[in-house]
């Protein structure tokens, strides 16, 4: 970070408070039913899924498991089916396990604490400072691809980041104002900048409130690469295939069925056993007796 950064917090804190989407966990009620577990499940949803496709399934996640305790009580099996399509499934068997610690290490309470943040099944570094911060009002950083991007342009003339690196939680903790309340609004108001208006593709810098301390705008827009690795495509993939025997296995409703019968018409047979193989090695799967069942 320059010696004499500029001061983003201000105009940023004051855009956020004034344009910030109205989504359910910014909302007083969201945060007075739910507490950190409402904080935990949406930031385990939001990971690598748009926002829109968050917002039904966190609802009906919470109406059906409002404390940690509630999920705990009931099998992995209905993690993953409840899941349905948000993608990247672990993320449902983790938050189970997760559950599970929270019922048994914690009296069912999601901690504040980084650290014991970080000691749940699935949470990593970012996701435990969105929660302590977020949930609690504690002073961390918390970096996000989009904080990761804002950064980058405004600091450092880049027109995408580099590699994620510790330098983006310094560079962030340095950005934050002194005041605990402004420093949690400054963290979500660099994410939302970077999701709304600092875009990776078309930045809309005419509505942007630090656009006139932006050392990418002044530079006159420099093409400085993209080194961020690019995500496969997701048809024909064996994500797809993934995703199609879990489907298969959700609608079976709880029963077996016999391994033959699992996408037994899919293209690539090969393809189909590797997505079986790797699921059942993820634990997102279980297989006895030539069957397959979700986990119980």
């Amino acid at each position: 970070m320059p010696l004499h950064s500029p001061d983003l917090a201000t105009p940023l804190v004051a855009w956020y408070r004034a344009h910030a989407r109205d989504l359910p966990w910014r909302q007083a009620g969201f945060h007075a039913r739910y507490g950190g577990w409402g904080v935990l499940v949406s930031e385990f949803m939001l990971q690598q899924t748009p926002t829109t496709r968050v917002i039904p399934h966190l609802d009906a996640w919470l109406t059906r498991w409002p404390t940690p305790s509630a999920l705990a009580a009931e099998p992995p099996a209905e993690a993953v089916r409840q899941w349905a399509n948000l993608g990247y499934p672990r993320r449902a068997l983790w938050l189970h396990r997760a559950a599970v610690q929270l019922r048994d290490r914690h009296g069912g309470v999601v901690p504040a604490d980084v650290d014991a943040l970080l000691a749940l099944s699935g949470i990593g570094d970012y996701t435990a400072r969105a929660v302590a911060v977020f949930a609690y009002g504690r002073r961390h950083p918390v970096v996000d691809t989009n904080t990761r991007r804002v950064l980058a342009r405004a600091l450092d003339a880049r027109s995408q980041p580099g590699p994620p690196s510790r330098r983006d939680l310094d560079r962030m903790a340095a950005a934050l104002p002194d005041d605990d309340a402004d420093a949690a609004v400054m963290n979500a108001a660099t994410m939302e900048l970077g999701a709304v208006v600092c875009t990776a593709r078309a930045p809309r810098c005419d509505v942007c409130p630090i656009a006139h301390l932006c050392a990418w705008r002044a530079a006159g827009y420099p093409d400085t690469g993209d080194p961020r690795r690019k995500q496969a495509r997701y048809e024909g993939s064996d994500r797809q295939a993934r995703g199609a025997v879990l489907k298969t296995l959700r609608d079976a409703a709880g029963s077996p069925v016999a391994i033959d019968d699992v996408l037994s018409g899919w293209p690539d047979p090969l393809q189909r056993d590797r997505a079986i193989d790797s699921l059942i090695a993820d634990g997102l799967v279980e297989a006895s007796e030539a069957m397959l069942r979700l986990p119980q």
